[in-house]
């Protein structure tokens, strides 16, 4: 049994949906996500820095919800949603899970973060613009991807369109996603519409 500790709308989203696609026995438990529980020796001894999610595989709890999607591929994936190891969709697909959090999450977490650190009303405009502007990069080699193909590798839904569709429902929500991208719209949309999603975006 996977036990994946959430909360609605975080990183979370991506080891649900994982779980989803896979058909892989799991359930959710909603945690408490106020300072004073973050900082709980109860918490941190499941994720060291205090963020979401964790997750425990047969009494192996683990953190960072990129590695627990490729420690779950490992365990039950078979094949599934990861192209052949050695080949260049390998590569592709590698590339753009690691883009996902590393390059696309990135500012969109500064958002959160300065919105989260700035006093009330004392928020820093050309900061959030500038989040947006680097967001809106990301997005543009998003666009660039599927305006040839469904998915970002080939016509194939792989582990990089759980890791990227994540942070594109972050996006979305941010505002940042908007009908200058049609193609990753389109392609947003078309990831919406798997039950995988819908599940893991609900849960919570």
């Amino acid at each position: 049994m996977v036990t994946i500790y959430h909360v609605k709308g975080t990183r979370g989203v991506r080891v649900i949906w994982l779980c989803e696609e896979l058909g892989i026995p799991y359930e959710v438990e909603i945690i408490d996500f106020s300072p004073r529980f973050k900082s709980s020796p109860e918490w941190r001894s499941k994720s060291p820095t205090g963020k979401v999610p964790a997750v425990t595989v047969d009494g192996f709890t683990m953190f960072e919800s990129g590695a627990v999607c490729d420690y779950l591929l490992e365990r039950h994936g078979n094949t599934r949603l990861l192209p052949a190891p050695g080949t260049r969709n390998s590569a592709l697909c590698r590339q753009w899970s690691w883009f996902a959090e590393a390059t696309f999450a990135r500012p969109l977490g500064e958002i959160v973060n300065h919105n989260r650190v700035a006093p009330a009303g004392g928020q820093v405009d050309f900061v959030i613009e500038d989040c947006k502007a680097r967001s809106r990069i990301c997005i543009a080699a998003i666009e660039d991807v599927v305006s040839k193909s469904d998915y970002l590798v080939g016509n194939t839904f792989t582990l990089a369109d759980i890791m990227t569709g994540y942070t594109l429902m972050l996006a979305s929500n941010f505002g940042v996603l908007t009908a200058d991208y049609p193609h990753t719209q389109t392609y947003y949309d078309r990831l919406s519409e798997r039950r995988g999603f819908q599940i893991a975006r609900d849960a919570g």
